[in-house]
């Protein structure tokens, strides 16, 4: 009997490996399906979602009801599946160097549990290759087992984009790849069970790896471009969003903007490309070219902004600057790889004071990762206000609400074009 058949019937199991923003609505998207075991190495993480807590502060308790699903954090649970999915992060160090420590002690762990006719897919984010050429010899050396023979191995690439309501797992078209004509075809019916976008079969699990890669590539590059036009257009005076609302109005413009790259996809998928094919001989022009400009991003919105202070306040050294938003991206509580930090960073460089505020970033976690924490809220006055991530609660902020905040010289710097024809009482400055 084939794995898809024996997993609707309930009589395998399929687990997933890594339960955060991408694994744990995959594990429950599924445990509503067939049965499910969610393994993560973080005791504390496993006992927080066995009473129906995302630890990532993405899902609500209603959507663990009505799973079918064993939260673990032990090994010998994990051998009671058949069909195993790893969902691990895949991010780049110090040096933007692809970090795989994580995704090869998934391997190691899978090496451990994997029996004669199971099935692996993996879905984090790596170059062309990885899953074959890095992954598997790990698991086949640990086993004893050789894939074809002993297992079936796939790469099916996660699309899911925190804080998106919208572009959720089952109506987003998932790519899926096998190491043979079977596996594909048992991976992709698997993934058909809970992605109702239906799923595209790829001809080989390279192309699975790159057809993600390039995904967020693509993204990174273009707004590179943006960012690029929006220093030469701050050069010649002219507003960056009011040009780009006036290019938009033909039919084949592409709709991207300035601001801060940061994140775990778009901030570091492209330095996985770029160096594999540093590795095969290449070095990237266009792809590094956009990464050097995003990257640069924050010091030159500090630079802007201790610019107008420098002109405008007469004791720079009791300067203050509020920064509205800590996290990566809007109505997420997620900081990893956030630009933000990279702003507070700079500024303080300068020797300022810096006040930061988000209403869903944790000043705990922000000050582990960065060494700063939130205050509660905004006090006395502030020299300029720096709205570095538009979260919901900032929608109905007015020229009243600035000009209550701000000295008299004060600066609104605007990082998402938001407030262009709100703010009148203070200096204006957007991307």
């Amino acid at each position: 009997m084939k794995i898809y058949q024996q997993l609707i019937d309930n009589q395998e199991k399929l687990a997933v490996i890594g339960l955060g923003y991408v694994g744990l609505p995959i594990a429950l998207e599924f445990s509503r399906k067939i049965s499910v075991i969610g393994f993560d190495i973080n005791q504390q993480r496993v006992e927080l979602m066995k009473n129906k807590v995302d630890p990532s502060n993405e899902l609500e308790s209603s959507a663990f009801d009505n799973c079918n699903i064993e939260f673990t954090s032990d090994l010998e649970d994990l051998k009671k599946a058949k069909f195993y999915v790893v969902a691990v992060p895949t991010p780049v160090d110090e040096h933007n160097v692809p970090d795989l420590k994580p995704v090869l002690a998934a391997s190691r762990t899978i090496g451990k549990v994997i029996k004669k006719g199971d099935y692996v897919v993996f879905e984090s984010t790596v170059y062309p290759g990885c899953t074959e050429e890095d992954c598997l010899p790990v698991i086949e050396e640990i086993s004893g087992l050789k894939l074809g023979i002993d297992f079936k191995l796939g790469y099916s690439p996660e699309r899911i984009n925190p804080g998106d309501k919208v572009h959720t797992l089952q109506n987003v078209v998932k790519v899926a790849s096998g190491s043979d004509a079977e596996s594909l075809e048992e991976i992709a019916k698997t993934y058909e069970l809970v992605v109702t976008a239906g799923v595209h079969r790829a001809s080989s699990i390279k192309v699975a790896e790159a057809a993600k890669i390039i995904e967020n590539t693509q993204r990174d590059v273009n707004i590179a471009l943006m960012n690029e036009l929006s220093i030469i257009f701050d050069k010649m005076g002219i507003n960056t969003y009011e040009v780009l609302e006036a290019a938009g109005t033909k039919w084949n413009f592409l709709k991207f903007f300035p601001g801060l790259v940061g994140g775990h996809c778009i901030g570091v998928d492209p330095y996985y490309l770029t160096y594999k094919a540093a590795e095969l001989g290449y070095g990237s022009k266009v792809i590094l070219s956009g990464r050097n400009i995003n990257d640069g991003m924050a010091a030159y919105v500090a630079n802007k902004v201790v610019q107008h202070i420098i002109q405008n306040t007469e004791n720079v050294k009791n300067a203050r600057i509020l920064v509205m938003g800590a996290t990566f991206k809007e109505n997420v509580s997620d900081i990893r790889n956030s630009k933000v930090a990279d702003v507070v960073k700079e500024l303080r460089n300068f020797k300022l004071h810096v006040d930061v505020v988000d209403p869903f970033a944790s000043s705990a976690e922000l000050m582990h990762e960065y060494g700063f924490g939130l205050v509660e809220e905004p006090t006395g006055k502030y020299d300029a206000v720096i709205v570095t991530v538009m979260h919901h609660q900032y929608n109905d902020l007015n020229d009243e609400y600035f000009k209550a905040l701000l000295n008299e010289n004060g600066l609104v710097a605007d990082l998402k074009g938001s407030f262009r024809s709100k703010v009148a009482s203070n200096t204006y400055w957007s991307l």
